[in-house]
């Protein structure tokens, strides 16, 4: 199974993978700059959605 938005990521596991503190990745998921949902109080981030904004800020940069 393929699909987009098989893997879920954690705030947690976006700081870690970003090298971000938790206070820089509240603010990538609540301004909407990172594509993400709540369930309930936790953020959920589609893994897919980390690579988009990826993709999107390193050719903004080059």
């Amino acid at each position: 199974m393929n699909n987009d938005y098989t893997e879920l990521l954690t705030v947690e596991e976006l700081c870690n993978l970003l090298k971000i503190s938790p206070t820089a990745a509240y603010r990538l998921v609540s301004s909407g700059e990172l594509k993400c949902f709540r369930i309930g109080r936790v953020w959920r981030i589609p893994r897919e959605c980390v690579n988009e904004y990826i993709k999107e800020h390193s050719l903004h940069h080059n």
